[in-house]
């Protein structure tokens, strides 16, 4: 579904991406690792359609995405509608006068009528339980209620993948555990999710496989999450655990003294 060759990528000459290449089949759940500025979030961008390699090419279901394709209104649509993105920073996202008209706006703008976007709008609330908060001001609600409404906009286009960078960020332990809950039922519904986090004890729940990148900007391990969870000694040497503390629990995930970054 997802096919990047050699991509490289600068901002104002400085190295995001180094001569990235991966695929990432449907269906697939994958988590992006690496400390921060490793490029993580640029990759993130560069799927979505916001930038476009400097070098390399970038396929989409086998159409290569280039800055000419997407300087066109209906193909850019198209391609949004396909892979839905959720910011790091919720506020960055929202902007509507309350919840029912920010989960309605991307359906609205796919030109579907009111009935079938009132239909969308209520099922992602329901699925989200959100409906207590439909009339709400987004610039009201808690960061957990806002990521949920961030959510329910991307989920209320289909999208065949969802994008999440770094979707812990600010939440508390309960709205955590819903998100963790929520991906994992995503994934078991067949969902294509491309994660970015350092969060590991996050990518043992919800990803089969990770990816990790370097100060270099460039892939240092493409792996099963098991594999890279029990190798120490990688996840070392690019800063993402500590020297010490590791362990198994009872249902074989790993636990580290990890990094906040």
């Amino acid at each position: 579904m997802i096919e990047l060759h050699h991509v490289s990528y600068s901002y104002e000459g400085h190295k995001a991406l180094n001569d990235i290449s991966l695929h990432i089949g449907k269906g697939e759940a994958v988590s992006l690792l690496g400390a921060n500025g490793s490029g993580k979030s640029t990759l993130l961008k560069l799927i979505n359609g916001l930038i476009t390699p400097d070098k390399g090419k970038y396929y989409f279901d086998g159409s290569e995405i280039t800055e000419k394709k997407l300087k066109d209104a209906v193909f850019a649509k198209s391609l949004h509608q396909k892979i839905g993105f959720v910011f790091q920073n919720s506020d960055t996202q929202l902007f509507c006068a309350d919840v029912y008209d920010e989960i309605a706006f991307g359906p609205r703008q796919m030109g579907l009528d009111e009935a079938a976007v009132e239909k969308r709008v209520n099922d992602c609330l329901d699925l989200l339980h959100l409906q207590d908060f439909k009339n709400r001001q987004p610039y009201h609600l808690s960061g957990g209620e806002k990521k949920k409404v961030a959510i329910a906009c991307v989920l209320a286009m289909n999208p065949e993948v969802l994008i999440l960078d770094e979707p812990m960020n600010g939440l508390d332990p309960r709205t955590e555990r819903w998100l963790v809950s929520f991906l994992v039922n995503l994934i078991q519904a067949g969902k294509t999710l491309i994660i970015s986090t350092h969060n590991l004890e996050l990518v043992q729940e919800i990803s089969h496989r990770a990816i990790l990148f370097d100060e270099t900007h460039t892939v240092a391990a493409d792996l099963s999450t098991h594999q890279l969870m029990d190798d120490i000694d990688l996840l070392k040497r690019v800063n993402l655990v500590d020297e010490y503390y590791h362990h198994h629990d009872d249902s074989g995930h790993s636990h580290y003294h990890i990094h906040n970054y």
